[in-house]
């Protein structure tokens, strides 16, 4: 079960370490191109204000967005901001959606996402977790995937190996990190008790990816090409977009 005040502990920090790599740069550097494709270093920030009032209305029973036109058209809105009103903006959302969370509440009822998603309210903190961490290294300004602790690194690669599970056109996946740890997503083909009293073959093993925590993340998360992940028995797939 997801701890989320520990989680809302571990956003308000990531929080804070963003606010603080963020107040060091200048109007020309948030102006500046981010590492996602079209967007600025304003349009990711920008996103993660509006995304910590989307996740507050997430918890307080609303729809995420209005729709997902009016989404793009707000960070479009808020992406050319200076950085001093960027700032304030990323802050006073963050500290909205703190409040929200330290109140009492039912955290193990189901809410509902973008694209009618559904899961457990506990879960909703390190979902915002996730924003702070990987937008962060999206700003292109000398955080990287491998500066995010293993802890985190860890509870992404194994929740997005959960999304992409049984995911039409994937092949069956084993990820097999250079700890040891291992984990299995993409098509899964399951046997019936009969088959299996039968005596019925194993499923095959499928694509075995190698690699570094950092990298397999990276990959996944749709941040790295995989060009340094080892692939046996097929050749590394193409992820669905997230």
């Amino acid at each position: 079960m997801s701890d989320h005040v520990r989680d809302l502990a571990s956003v308000r920090e990531a929080t804070d370490r963003l606010l603080a790599a963020v107040g060091t740069l200048d109007n020309a550097a948030v102006a500046g191109p981010s590492r996602l494709p079209g967007w600025t270093r304003g349009h990711v920030l920008a996103h993660l204000a509006r995304n910590a009032d989307a996740l507050v209305n997430v918890l307080e029973g609303r729809p995420m967005y209005e729709s997902a036109q009016a989404r793009d058209a707000d960070i479009d809105r808020d992406a050319p901001r200076g950085l001093r009103e960027q700032l304030g903006d990323v802050q006073e959302s963050a500290q909205r959606f703190q409040r929200l969370g330290a109140e009492e509440a039912d955290w193990a009822r189901t809410v509902e996402l973008r694209n009618g998603v559904k899961d457990l309210a506990s879960n909703v903190p390190f979902r915002r977790w996730i924003e702070v961490e990987l937008h962060h290294v999206d700003l292109g300004i000398g955080y990287e995937l491998e500066d995010l602790s293993p802890e985190f690194t860890q509870r992404e690669i194994n929740f997005l190996a959960k999304r992409f599970r049984d995911h039409p056109g994937l092949p069956p996946l084993l990820i097999k990190q250079d700890d040891g740890r291992m984990i299995s997503t993409g098509a899964v083909q399951k046997l019936t008790m009969e088959e299996i009293k039968d005596g019925a073959p194993l499923p095959p093993l499928g694509i075995v990816v190698k690699g570094h925590q950092a990298d397999i993340l990276g990959w996944l998360a749709g941040r790295r090409d995989g060009g340094s992940l080892t692939v046996d028995r097929g050749s590394l797939p193409d992820l669905p977009p997230l």
